[in-house]
Parts: C-alpha cells; structure tokens; sequence
C-alpha cells in the first residue's frame, strides 16, 4: 500500500458519516403505507433545510444487466406507491427502461441520516401527463430536453451553444411544443425501505412489501 493510498484510507476512515444530533424514529408507530411515512419524513427534510431533499439516485439496467444510476429530481408520489421522474425514451435510461422496467431509487438526507430506498417496475405515465409535466418544466429546461441527443459525444462547446439558442427560439415561438419521446414515468413501489441512522450503530430499518392492494411491514436486522 503506497503512502498516497493509506493517506487516502484514513483520510475517508476518519470522515464523521453522521450529523451529532440525529432524528428519533419511532418503529412502532410507523404507518401502515410507506407513503404516509415517506411524506413524513420529507416534510421534516424541507422543514430541516435538507439541500435538495426531491432528488433521488435511480439506477436501471439494460437488457444485458449492465446497471447504470443518475441523479434527478422527484416530480411526484401518489397514495398507491408511485414515484415519478421524467425523461426522454432517447435517453439511457429510457432505452433501459425499454429493455427491462424493474428499477430502483434511493433518497439520502445526510443532515438527517436517513436513507429511503425503493424497489419496482418502471412505465410511462401516460402521454397526456408527460406532455403535461413538460410543459409545466421551465423554459430553458424545455430548450435543452428539445436538443435531445442526451448522453451522445459533443465534439464542441459551440456546438451545444448553438443547438441551445436555436431550441430556445422554438420554445418562443411554439409555447405548445413538447419534445418528441418525453415521458413522465412511474415508478410503482414493490417495497420501499426506511433507515435511520444511529450513533451506536443501532441502525433502525422498517421494510415495506407490497402485498395486494396494501402492504406488509416488518424490520431488518441494521
């Protein structure tokens, strides 16, 4: 082991991975559906100034099983268990998607330690929301998704300029567009799980599993 690597290793080793002060989380008390709880615990994220508390990591995989992850953003949770990103059928993901629906997305709130990590299929939401999510998206957001090309080299900056102005002066023009592909997807929870940080290591984990039309809730060994 070189010096650089070692120096590296307890650097990392010595890094505190959580806050002094953690939230208490009542195991026993937890609701019957994880959503009701998942709103819980994002309500206090928002409320606690959490940075970004809708971004969530969704990792796919393709048709060979080769698994990719990105950060974006949440636009959504429903009552049955659907979490919502959008995106283009184009795009890396959306190819994944294609070849194979099942998925997973995890929301991490370090100033909380609390992770949420959820398990399922993913499909598209229909092309009456997703023209709607859209054009609820800001205008320069809206330029950029109309681009396309998502994940493909660039050979020059210039270029990304000019494909900028030209989709900017479109969105101008045609307020109504939506880019061709666009698609708001669902991504229905077959179980969702909560964890809670503790000092001691005593990590608290309250595992959801779809069952029927409701769900089964049991705890995982930390």
């Amino acid at each position: 082991m070189t010096d650089t690597t070692q120096t590296m290793r307890e650097m990392l080793r010595g890094l505190a991975p959580f806050p002094a002060e953690l939230p208490e989380f009542d195991v026993r008390a937890a609701p019957e559906d994880p959503v009701t709880l998942f709103l819980g615990w994002l309500g206090a994220a928002v409320r606690d100034e959490v940075p970004g508390p809708h971004a969530m990591t969704l990792a796919t995989a393709d048709g060979a099983g080769r698994v990719s992850s990105r950060v974006l953003i949440c636009k959504d949770v429903d009552a049955a268990g659907r979490w919502y990103f959008a995106s283009s059928t184009e795009s890396v993901k959306g190819r994944d998607l294609a070849a194979n629906p099942h998925a997973a997305a995890s929301f991490w709130w370090p100033q909380q330690g609390r992770q949420i990590r959820i398990r399922g299929e993913a499909g598209s939401a229909g092309p009456e929301a997703s023209a709607a999510d859209f054009l609820a998206r800001p205008p320069a957001s809206r330029a950029a998704a109309l681009i396309g090309q998502q994940s493909e080299p660039l050979n020059d900056l210039a270029d990304l300029d000019d494909a900028l102005r030209t989709c900017e002066a479109k969105v101008e023009s045609e307020p109504e567009i939506v880019a061709a592909g666009w698609t708001l997807y669902a991504l229905t929870a077959a179980e969702v799980e909560f964890w809670q940080a503790d000092q001691e290591r005593r990590h608290l984990r309250v595992q959801y599993l779809r069952a029927g039309d409701g769900w089964d809730r049991r705890l995982l060994w930390p």
